[in-house]
């Protein structure tokens, strides 16, 4: 096994416990609990598979995937109501999985020798849209969408550092874990200390004089 199949299936299963804890929130049953844990966990990594032509996705290849994800979701089901306050868990849990998963995406990017942009994409898209479906689905406001949150950006510093750390010639070990933990860095940071991009605020027009 890899070390990228090491971060994707960490990525699944953290990504699966997040969804199954919106379950919850949502009071689904069982079936619910897996389908919303599944859709978070391989979401991001579908849509980056589908775009750069990987086949098999990364799950149809290794159906274990998805078994990880429904075991996730059957544990937080009988657990759930042991947590305080499952919003804490979740919004922390999703901070460890968005790294993991940015990493994940960055990694399989840089392994197929796409260009800088395309890593950074691929990045984002494998951190963010497994959250972004789980939130739309369950009829939550998408982490990624809240008013000045930072997620986005994190999930993009990551990916531009690994890419700066690529370019100067560090191990793939070294890129990785760069990526990782500044992606973790800002997203803790915005969870613990409010930190928050600027927001628009319309204004009158002027009038003429």
């Amino acid at each position: 096994m890899s070390g990228l199949d090491l971060l994707d299936y960490a990525s699944v299963l953290v990504f699966a416990l997040t969804g199954a804890l919106v379950a919850s929130r949502a009071q689904l049953d069982l079936v619910g609990f897996a389908f919303i844990a599944c859709l978070t966990a391989v979401g991001g990594g579908t849509v980056r598979d589908l775009l750069l032509d990987r086949n098999p996705v990364f799950w149809v290849g290794q159906p274990s995937y998805v078994l990880m994800a429904c075991s996730a979701a059957v544990l937080v089901f009988f657990t759930a109501h042991l947590v305080e306050s499952r919003y804490n868990w979740l919004v922390w849990l999703d901070s460890f999985a968005l790294s993991i998963a940015v990493a994940a995406g960055t990694g399989v990017a840089l392994s197929l020798d796409q260009s800088g942009t395309i890593v950074v994409l691929m990045g984002v898209t494998t951190g963010c849209f497994g959250g972004l479906m789980r939130d739309v689905v369950c009829n939550e406001v998408p982490l990624v969408l809240k008013q000045g949150e930072l997620y986005v950006s994190c999930a993009l510093a990551g990916s531009v550092a690994a890419v700066i750390a690529k370019r100067m010639g560090f191990e793939e070990l070294t890129v990785l874990a760069a990526c990782a933990l500044i992606c973790w860095a800002l997203r803790a940071g915005s969870l613990l200390f409010g930190w928050k991009l600027p927001v628009y605020k319309s204004r009158p027009p002027r009038s003429r004089p």
